[in-house]
């Protein structure tokens, strides 16, 4: 795992030189455009694999976030990161990840699988929107708004 993360962050640091050589060139929306894009799209790319991954590891990816977010909004090195991301909307690594999973699994739970053109119908002897139901209750993301009454 650690190659992974390795080439992930000399893939998106790659990326991030080349934006900073038009950032004066373009709006700030547009760069924001860009670096989700092309640098937090690779970040996130197979990121539910990565579930579990040392500190230290998800770290290193945070700092993409960091730089990308430091190029979006013109701001120093020393800075505080955590406005900057507020603004823009971005979460964590570990978040990331997190959303992730919890969207993978309700997905899962609501259509009967993840797998397309797999359908299964039920999940440890319940149907997969009682299911989904219960997974909503526990999961810890704050961006999953489910109306029971739908179901």
């Amino acid at each position: 795992m650690r190659t992974h993360v390795s080439r992930t962050m000399s893939s998106c640091f790659a990326t991030l030189c080349q934006l900073r050589s038009v950032r004066r060139s373009t709006s700030q929306a547009v760069l924001l455009s860009l670096v989700v894009s092309l640098v937090l799209s690779c970040l996130d790319y197979g990121n539910a694999t990565l579930a579990g991954l040392p500190g230290n590891q998800l770290d290193r990816l945070q700092s993409v976030i960091n730089a990308a977010a430091r190029l979006v909004c013109s701001a120093r090195k020393y800075e505080h990161i955590t406005p900057l991301l507020c603004d823009l909307h971005l979460l964590r690594v570990p978040e990331r990840i997190e959303f992730k999973l919890c969207s993978r699994l309700l997905m899962s739970a609501w259509y009967g699988s993840a797998i397309p053109g797999e359908r299964a119908t039920s999940c440890g002897g319940r149907g997969y929107k009682k299911e989904a139901a219960i997974f909503v209750d526990v999961c810890p993301c704050y961006t999953i708004f489910v109306s029971y009454d739908d179901w």
